[in-house]
């Protein structure tokens, strides 16, 4: 058996790495991060494998003690691929899975064939479009999978194994190593051929050769070399991107037994030579993560990929799933990741994926261009994440653990849209019934208001309805659109509100091709359709983009000044989220010229006769109908919910059937095959180049009719301001006060001295004060509250408060705070 290659020091040092410029080397004298590191991963290296990770046997090897064979590393990750021994065929679940990968690979085979010389796929032979390559190597890991799975049609196969062995060959001959050029994404040659092939490989170990062997590895290493670089131009890697390639040059490492690779996997993740500016495991926010490309996670839960994108549900769950089959790889060997920053991972599970879980779905803005793939609808992404989390569970021993297990087991009990022990592989099977059978009790339903100021993202969570808020400002792009995908995205960041209901299927059963593009839910907007991936990549030249809530509740503040890409639209849009109802508030919508709406749903009708109901009355349900709705009090959409006009307003109403396909937005991964879905939308025509124009209305998600119809003879909530100072409504029912200063104001008995947002809750004896400042530029907000008789209970860090002559002067410390909200809680005397 191989033992693993241990280059010495200065065959290390004499691989050229290069380093970014502006990024720090780790070289300096005295204790850096690199030290640091380097000294935890030695006492690492000796110590025990915690007791929870020697159970993990679902999905890894793991043994008791530090282990210097790479047969058994190669063990891992087999397992990981395949379930590893002892699966129980007679098992109803595991019988279905094994099938499942049995198909897979039926249809993966099809057209194989090595003695073509234009492609070994007939779909597959283009030299330009380089995930033709990366393809290739899939179908061929997803047939070597079922060849090495017991059970399959495929197992053993003696001729098939030729037929993989042949395309390897074909594939190395004809596309991929050192004698070829690469061509149009770097990601495939460097990420995604190199993990399907590194996986193909461990897949037929055993009768590869050494010749072909070294070939493979040989290919993968000329375009992946150090976890640290990648791209042609060998750029500093960053967050998804670092973990990718970091597998990658840990799965070759196994292959070949080279021992200094895996330690520079490990010390890749922390990015110790960058002495930490990069580490995929910081918070971006803290640190020396503070000094990089700001890619990554931060302690609210936000996480950016591509410099400015919000990508938790793109990029964020891909860096989250790799360093999980990282972390099982790696563990209980003397490359063990002893980082600290390991721990922030509970932050990035808690913060940056629950809130934005929705019974299976993942909130679609924070998916990036993955909501224009068709592969990535019906709740796929979510599946990524869980499947992560279960990996992770034996590395986080005792009450992490326990967190974990309560998360899954709610995540995979609630989504009855889409099974995931019916999809999921066999490794995250075995381990997810494991989970499912133990004695932790399920979280329960989310019930929450959760915003992540670093990203410019809002989630609502209550027990019958989600809502996601989707903005941007001057610090976050609007939506990406590259590769040629999501080229209809123009809009995503405008205040799109996405509702989520018991329709668990909503946004999935293709939404996004055949919503309109221009008429989405909660934006405001110029009508018209601009061109494909228009203003794509795109930051505001406003600032005021945020908001506030009261810690424990469902009680939440959100705003975003609007200034339109491609036209001069701007102005002020709020939501106040208080348990039930959302108020929507908007002034100041103006524009020198075009047509300005602000769409008040749009919803992809689960029945296409779904009732409408106007101040009561039954509009019409045949597709193609359309109208002006006069004196507008309330709406009710069935399965949907209602809708509140406190000021009763004129709409107009649309029902139609819209047909599209997936490649009118994804010109790389979409398909040709026309589509078509009920909708229905409602929006308010604010004319042609309006001025000073604005609106007011209550959400309320789920209601019935009837609760609807009373809400509307008595709105729980009043509009007290709407200005371009200030919004602000006031709840009736205990007289809690939001409001989202856009300037210095007054509204009431509240006064700001500048932009901030923030709410006042009247509490038994208390009052409960939070507040933010939206613009994250302000040192400081100082707000004057004139009611008497007030001292202070309790106040974060940073707040003060003196007495004035009509009441209290709150002085908050909001410099360094990036958005995040300040609280504060007086007493009556």
């Amino acid at each position: 058996m191989p033992r693993w290659q241990r280059p010495s020091t200065a065959d290390i040092s004499c691989e050229g790495r290069m380093t970014n410029p502006g990024t720090t080397p780790g070289t300096t004298q005295g204790t850096t991060r690199r030290t640091v590191l380097a000294g935890a991963a030695a006492l690492g290296a000796a110590a025990a494998l915690p007791p929870a990770l020697t159970a993990a046997t679902a999905h890894a090897t793991t043994p008791a003690a530090v282990t210097d064979d790479p047969a058994a590393l190669r063990t891992r990750w087999h397992t990981l691929l395949t379930g590893g021994p002892g699966l129980d065929l007679a098992d109803p679940q595991i019988a279905a899975a094994v099938a499942r990968t049995g198909k897979a690979a039926t249809t993966s085979v099809k057209g194989l064939d090595p003695a073509r010389t234009d492609g070994l796929f007939p779909d597959l032979t283009s030299t330009t479009l380089s995930n033709h390559v990366t393809t290739s190597f899939k179908r061929l890991a997803t047939v070597a999978t079922a060849w090495a799975v017991p059970g399959t049609p495929q197992y053993g196969d003696t001729a098939l194994r030729d037929l993989l062995l042949a395309g390897l060959d074909w594939m190395l001959t004809n596309r991929y190593g050192a004698a070829h050029t690469r061509f149009d994404n770097d990601w495939d040659w460097e990420i995604g051929s190199a993990l399907a092939l590194n996986d193909a490989a461990v897949l037929l170990y055993d009768v590869l050769g050494t010749e072909r062997l070294g070939r493979i590895t040989a290919a993968v290493r000329h375009y992946t070399p150090d976890p640290n670089l990648w791209r042609a131009d060998r750029q500093i890697a960053t967050g998804a991107n670092r973990v990718w390639i970091s597998t990658v040059v840990a799965v070759n490492a196994v292959l070949t037994g080279t021992g200094g690779d895996l330690a520079r996997v490990r010390d890749a993740l922390s990015d110790v030579e960058g002495s930490g500016a990069n580490s995929v495991l910081a918070f971006n926010d803290a640190s020396a993560a503070a000094e990089g490309t700001g890619e990554g996670f931060y302690s609210d839960g936000s996480f950016l990929q591509h410099y400015k994108h919000p990508y938790n549900g793109g990029y964020g769950k891909e860096l989250l799933n790799n360093l999980s089959r990282l972390l099982n790889l790696l563990a209980g060997t003397e490359w063990s990741v002893t980082d600290p920053d390991l721990d922030n991972i509970r932050g990035w599970v808690d913060d940056g994926f629950d809130p934005l879980l929705v019974r299976g779905d993942v909130m679609a803005s924070v998916c990036g261009r993955e909501i224009a793939r068709p592969s990535k609808q019906g709740h796929v992404s979510a599946q990524t994440v869980i499947e992560a989390v279960v990996r992770l569970i034996p590395s986080f021993p005792g009450e992490t653990a326990d967190r974990f297990t309560s998360l899954v087991k709610q995540w995979i009990a609630e989504d009855t849209y889409r099974d995931f022990l019916a999809v999921t592989d066999l490794a995250s099977l075995v381990a997810a019934r494991q989970v499912i059978a133990s004695t932790v009790p399920a979280r329960g339903p989310l019930v929450a208001h959760k915003q992540h100021p670093r990203m410019d993202k809002a989630a609502h969570h209550r027990p019958t309805f989600a809502l996601g808020i989707s903005a941007y400002s001057s610090r976050i792009y609007n939506y990406e659109s590259i590769q040629n995908e999501n080229l209809h995205a123009w809009h995503l960041s405008d205040g799109m509100v996405l509702l989520y209901t018991d329709n668990l299927g909503h946004y999935s059963e293709d939404y996004w091709p055949t919503v309109d593009p221009a008429r989405l839910p909660g934006t405001t907007v110029i009508a018209g359709r601009p061109a494909d991936a228009a203003g794509q990549r795109t930051t505001s030249t406003a600032d005021w983009t945020g908001g506030t809530s009261l810690p424990g509740t469902t009680l939440g503040a959100y705003g975003m000044e609007l200034r339109a890409y491609g036209s001069s639209l701007h102005g002020l849009k709020s939501w106040f989220c208080l348990d039930d109802v959302i108020a929507c508030v908007g002034s100041g919508i103006g524009a020198d010229a075009g047509t300005a709406e602000t769409v008040v749903e749009n919803r992809k009708l689960r029945d296409p006769k779904a009732a409408l109901l106007v101040n009561g009355a039954a509009a019409p349900t045949d597709a193609g109908w359309s109208a002006r709705l006069d004196k507008v009090r309330w709406l009710h959409v069935a399965g949907t919910g209602g809708y509140v006009f406190p000021e009763p307003a004129t709409l107009n109403g649309l029902r139609e059937e819209r047909t599209a396909t997936w490649r009118e937005i994804n010109l790389k991964y979409g398909t040709d095959t026309s589509v078509t879905r009920p909708y229905l939308t409602l929006w308010q025509d604010h004319g042609a180049a309006p001025s000073g124009a604005g609106y007011f209305w209550l959400q309320a998600p789920a209601a019935s009719a009837e609760r609807t119809e009373q809400w509307s003879a008595a709105p729980p909530v009043k509009l007290i301001a709407r200005s371009t100072a200030v919004h602000a409504v006031q709840r009736c029912a205990d007289g809690l006060v939001a409001a989202n200063f856009w300037t210095a104001g007054t509204v009431r008995d509240l006064t700001s001295d500048g932009p901030a947002s923030v709410l006042v809750r009247p509490d038994g004896k208390t009052v409960k004060v939070s507040l933010s400042d939206p613009t994250q530029l302000r040192s400081s907000v100082v707000l004057d509250l004139a009611r008497r008789g007030l001292s202070v209970v309790s106040a974060d860090p940073g707040v003060s408060v003196r007495s004035t002559k009509d009441g209290v002067r709150i002085t908050a410390d909001t410099a360094g705070r990036h958005g995040s909200t300040l609280d504060l809680t007086l007493k009556r005397s």
